[in-house]
């Protein structure tokens, strides 16, 4: 049995919080579909050599999803690429973003 005090913070995500951040979301999503499309795969062909499922490939691509760093390794590796190279633009419109929110 765990003890924890009562006032130490509930764990997991304080409620109202969403992991899911639209706007990086479609960035990533378009960046890895440029990408699949640029090396010639269908997303079918890119899911067998990820070991994902097509349908998360697909969500991923249209920004309802955001990938997990397992899903990143995967897609990386079954395009050619480095991890790196799928987040670059992600990282940039977050980074603008931020910068535009200081700036207000």
């Amino acid at each position: 049995m765990s003890f924890r005090p009562s006032s130490a913070p509930k764990p997991g995500r304080p409620k109202g919080v969403k992991s899911l951040d639209p706007a990086i979301a479609k960035v990533f999503g378009t960046a890895l579909q440029e990408r699949r499309l640029a090396a010639g795969m269908s997303q079918e062909f890119l899911a067998l050599t990820s070991g994902i499922e097509r349908s998360y490939l697909s969500r991923l691509e249209r920004g309802v999803s955001q990938p997990t760093l397992l899903a990143m390794l995967k897609l990386a590796k079954g395009l050619g690429c480095e991890t790196f190279e799928l987040l670059q633009q992600a990282e940039k419109a977050f980074m603008r973003r931020r910068v535009t929110a200081r700036t207000r």
